[in-house]
């Protein structure tokens, strides 16, 4: 089992490997109707074949019901995915390895300005890195609400799914990390009811529920049977959501 210590060296030494990497030109902005745009951190980022990102799945998912949309945002991956039914998978997204909430705080309205306006945000795992890094609670609470409202004043009628974040591995969590999980999860709620207005709709979606050691590829990632679990949950919401 790896120490606390490794495991962010780890994630932040990926976080600073694919910022290096993997910049590309993002989505020109435009009015094409259902702009998705995955947010967060190495969960939505993935690193293929070593740990998956949900939105291979979730793109697969999407595109065999038939539905109408396009992933945005400044960063793409460079693995190659299956194509279905003939079309390549859409690989934009703004998930950046190790990055907490603050950090994506400070990068969001810049990534806004070259990805395009979303009409929908998947806010992927608020706090988690916040949790392992134990950063103060309430200054992450504030970040995260400091996110949402530059999203909503971005795009007045934004629909952001915020998630109840699924936990780490059983082995490698701290009594005082899975307190900072549980403690997420209830105000994960609260935010996405006082953030929801007239016009944008906050959304919570519970992850945790289910969510097994098994499917996970290491302390904190995903694998593919991980993938598709948190890609069945975002296709749910979506489902009742998509124009």
């Amino acid at each position: 089992m790896k120490t606390f210590i490794q495991c962010l060296a780890l994630v932040l030494a990926l976080g600073f490997l694919h910022s290096c990497e993997d910049e590309t030109e993002p989505n020109p902005p435009g009015n094409s109707i259902n702009r998705i745009m995955p947010l967060g951190a190495s969960r939505v980022e993935g690193l293929s074949p070593i740990f998956e990102s949900f939105r291979y799945e979730l793109w697969k998912n999407l595109s065999l019901s038939g539905r109408t949309f396009d992933f945005i945002g400044t960063k793409t991956d460079p693995a190659v995915f299956p194509t279905v039914q003939g079309k390549s998978f859409d690989p934009h997204h703004e998930g950046r390895g190790g990055y907490t909430s603050g950090q994506i705080l400070e990068g969001i309205n810049g990534w806004l300005q070259q990805a395009g306006t979303p009409d929908v945000v998947l806010f992927s795992s608020p706090g988690g890195n916040d949790a392992l890094s134990n950063l103060p609670y309430d200054q992450t609470i504030a970040q995260i609400n400091g996110v949402i409202d530059a999203l909503q004043a971005n795009n007045s009628k934004v629909i952001i799914v915020l998630e109840q974040l699924a936990p780490g591995h059983s082995g490698f969590m701290t009594a005082q990390q899975i307190q900072y999980f549980e403690q997420l999860k209830q105000d994960v709620l609260q935010i996405a009811a006082t953030q929801t207005n007239d016009s944008s709709l906050v959304i919570a979606v519970d992850m945790f529920s289910g969510f097994t050691d098994q499917m996970l590829a290491d302390d904190v990632h995903y694998n593919s049977l991980g993938a598709k679990f948190i890609a069945d949950r975002y296709a749910a919401v979506l489902d009742t959501l998509l124009e």
